[in-house]
């Protein structure tokens, strides 16, 4: 991530932090979402990469398990 700093007027930023809160996302990924719906998503060789990070599985271990996780079972 690159970290930079914008200017917002008062009413805009009150605007955007209510809407940042009512969809419990933090303000830059609010700034973020909106620049992407803006610019659109960035064309990649992989199509399935754009849903990479899209779901949580809220297990911190589910990389050493991934088979479990995406099919649901163990592998054999």
């Amino acid at each position: 991530m690159i970290r930079t700093q914008i200017s917002f007027d008062e009413i805009l930023y009150e605007r955007a932090r209510e809407m940042a809160h009512e969809k419990g996302i933090s303000l830059a990924e609010l700034c973020r979402k909106a620049l992407l719906n803006i610019l659109g998503e960035k064309k990649t060789d992989l199509p399935w990469m754009r849903y990479a990070g899209m779901f949580s599985s809220d297990d911190p271990r589910s990389s050493e398990n991934i088979d479990e996780v995406v099919y649901g079972r163990e592998e054999p």
